[in-house]
């Protein structure tokens, strides 16, 4: 094909579009990771320790190898050992409780002490539950609590402890004060699509058929712990059925590969919802204390947020709970602090928004209190403390435009009509209320490399090892490169989740489109400086390849968020405590808007996610056996179409001309705020401050006491 000179196309980006693959979807053409057939492929069942701390004495497998069907069971006696010395990869540190079966250790409750493979699924299962493990059981600790005096200040994504002026004499000399305490509980995120990975070995080549959040990501961790060029590991993952954090490097992929090292045959191994709550990571449980003090106009003088999270014994990971005081409100003096306890409890892992989900509700929980002391509007209190500048990193904001967020919220959601005083407006046997808060998530970019093919049928082909865990970044991807190209959408084919694709940022920390984009967008540029007029395209294509590692490194270092302004209305039943959310409202300030369609999807899933944090979401340890009671979807509570009678977002215009792409993440920055939105609206309703989530009925009727 010779090219000619091309006619504008139509702008994709901004447009509704459905999703690309929504066909394959709905009919079930699209294949998830357990969905892949493989010739000769064994089963894989993890068997996890019924103790919450010891050391296996002893593992009967000899009797179940003779059951049907059953091909091996490895466990810490036969295991390949594995290599754990090494530097992380993306600035993730590697996460140990992956590496499985290298001891006799017991760490927790549901942690894996063998694999069972047998021909079928159901025998796989049969063995397993048939496997008798004799432990010497230690005992263990999983009582977590704010003043644990094991807690030590810790740095996760961010730094453990800033600090700035002279906090307790601003304190002092403040004409308001608040000085509370808020609590988030244990929550995890369980995908629709539980998790599931296929190892085989195929011409001295290793390929693991997964389902995650980036598939470079794990080639370079398996790479690492299996002692593998990555060149000679491939991970596909095309289709993924959410994620919100989970799906990273976990045990069952790595107990997949070793099975498959040890039988030469392709193995499976897919986790259970059960074993989800012991193996997919968690939201830890916090408790936070929040100081604030204002002079007389709500201005503020200190900023106190501390925050205490759980981690396990094996891996340190910290909720960062207190690093949303960081950027979003200025004082005179300002502390931030994020602790740690080890417990004998399984690790916890990013979960939508780490860190600012919870600590949004205990920040701007506070905010409201405060702004009641002070009598002034919740709205009016925090535009007046509006910074000009990060308020620790002192960096300028490139944007900022949460006032816009809540002017326009505001007005749609008649704040004008509300009255200030609580526990006035009824209907019927409910007490209504509103509250609103604010919300923010960073935005931030990581080099990815990506290739387009421009065909020789006038078509455009993209590679690129990005992950559509649900939020309809391939579509978003296929209009950023219908716009780079210049050509119509249709005219575009994107295709993702193939680590041989190259190296590309995951699906994570709200940048994966943002940084794909980037990708793309320098890959167009350069091949649109190769389709010349009267270029002749051969049989293969013309083929270019980006990488934005420069490109990222030359961005100028400032704060990069996404703002929002969260609204919600409830009703709560004073005689039985039951609340109900009526409506939500979300605005939002968060650059370019790629495809209003799933953008508006994604920013009213967080919202309903935030309904659930607020209203329904807690996992509760029994201290005896120190595993979750109910571990399933029937007993830990979450948001129901009944529970969500209108929920709405929209955003504003967030330009920012400096911008190379102008695209923010919207993954995790609906869910921020959105908890303290219903939690202030219940005060508004009740007269009763909630600070401990769930607001569950016993907690409202206990808070309210006789005056219910």
């Amino acid at each position: 094909m010779t090219t000619t000179a091309q006619k504008t196309a139509v702008r994709a980006v901004g447009t509704a579009h459905v999703r690309v693959e929504g066909r394959d979807k709905v009919t079930g053409a699209a294949r998830y990771a357990g969905d892949v057939p493989f010739t000769g492929l064994g089963y894989g069942w993890l068997v996890l320790s019924t103790v919450a701390r010891g050391r296996i004495r002893d593992i009967a497998s000899a009797p179940v190898l003779e059951m049907p069907g059953v091909l091996a069971v490895l466990d810490h006696r036969g295991a390949p050992r594995l290599n754990t010395d090494y530097a992380g990869l993306m600035g993730i540190r590697p996460d140990p409780t992956c590496a499985v079966f290298q001891n006799d250790t017991v760490p927790h409750l549901g942690w894996p002490v063998a694999l069972v493979v047998a021909e079928t699924p159901e025998q796989a299962r049969e063995a397993a539950e048939a496997l008798v493990v004799d432990y010497e059981v230690l005992p263990h600790d999983i009582e977590f609590h704010g003043d644990h005096p094991d807690s030590y200040p810790a740095d996760g994504h961010m730094p453990g402890v800033t600090d700035k002026g002279d906090l307790e004499a601003e304190l002092a000399a403040s004409a308001a004060v608040v000085d509370e305490e808020y609590t988030t509980p244990e929550e995890h995120h369980h995908p629709m699509e539980p998790h599931a990975a296929t190892a085989r070995w195929e011409d001295g080549r290793l390929e693991v058929v997964d389902s995650n959040q980036g598939a470079t990501w794990v080639v370079g961790e398996l790479a690492n712990l299996f002692s593998l060029d990555p060149a000679s590991v491939r991970v596909r993952s095309e289709h993924v059925g959410g994620g919100f954090g989970s799906k990273g490097v976990r045990a069952h992929q790595v107990a997949a590969v070793m099975a498959a090292t040890i039988l030469d045959r392709p193995v499976r191994v897919a986790l259970t919802r059960p074993q989800m709550f012991a193996l997919a990571g968690h939201r830890s449980p916090t408790v936070q204390r929040v100081r604030l003090g204002a002079d007389a106009d709500g201005r503020l003088r200190a900023l106190d947020h501390r925050s205490v999270s759980r981690t396990g014994t094996i891996y340190e990971f910290v909720e960062s709970s207190a690093g949303v005081a960081r950027t979003m409100y200025d004082a005179d003096a300002h502390h931030t602090e994020n602790r740690v306890v080890r417990l004998d409890v399984p690790s916890p892992t990013f979960m939508r928004a780490p860190g600012e989900a919870p600590g949004s509700f205990a920040l701007e929980t506070a905010l409201d209190e405060l702004a009641e002391k002070c009598g002034i509007d919740p709205i009016e209190l925090r535009l007046r403390n509006e910074p000009d500048k990060g308020p620790v990193s002192g960096l300028p904001f490139a944007g900022r435009n949460l006032r816009a967020c809540f002017e326009e919220g505001a007005g749609r959601f008649g704040w004008g009509r509300r009255d200030p005083r609580p526990r006035v407006r009824r209907d019927g046997r409910w007490l209504l209320g509103t509250g609103t808060a604010a919300a923010s998530f960073q935005a931030g970019a990581a080099p990815s490399t990506a290739a387009i093919t421009a065909e020789a049928d006038g078509r455009f082909t993209v590679r690129i090892s990005a992950a559509d865990i649900g939020t309809g970044a391939r579509t978003a991807l296929t209009l950023v490169a219908a716009d780079a190209l210049d050509a119509a959408p249709d005219q575009v084919t994107v295709r993702i989740g193939d680590s041989d694709f190259g190296p590309a940022m995951i699906a994570g920390g709200s940048m994966g489109t943002r940084s794909w984009s980037l990708a793309i967008t320098a890959a167009a540029t350069t091949l649109r400086e190769h389709l010349v007029p009267g270029t002749v395209i051969p049989a293969e294509g013309i083929t270019v390849r980006s990488d934005t590692t420069a490109q990222i490194a030359a961005l100028t270092n400032m704060e990069r968020h996404s703002y929002g302004a969260q609204f919600a209305e409830v009703a709560v039943d004073p005689a039985t405590g039951e609340v109900r959310v009526r409506r939500m409202l979300g605005v939002f300030a968060a650059g370019r808007i790629v495809n209003p369609l799933t953008a508006r999807g994604q920013f009213t899933g967080g919202m309903i996610w935030g309904i659930s944090m607020a209203l329904h979401e807690e996992a509760v340890r029994d201290p005896a056996f120190g595993g979750p009671v109910g571990a399933d979807l029937a007993n830990y509570h979450v948001a129901t179409h009944a529970d969500v009678p209108r929920v709405e977002a929209d955003w504003v215009d967030d330009t920012d001309p400096d911008d190379p792409v102008g695209i923010k993440g919207i993954g995790e920055v609906g869910i921020v705020g959105a908890a303290a939105a219903v939690a202030n609206a219940v005060w508004h309703a009740t007269g009763v401050r909630q600070r401990h989530l769930p607001i569950r009925p016993d907690r409202v009727l206990t808070a309210a006491g006789d005056d219910a």
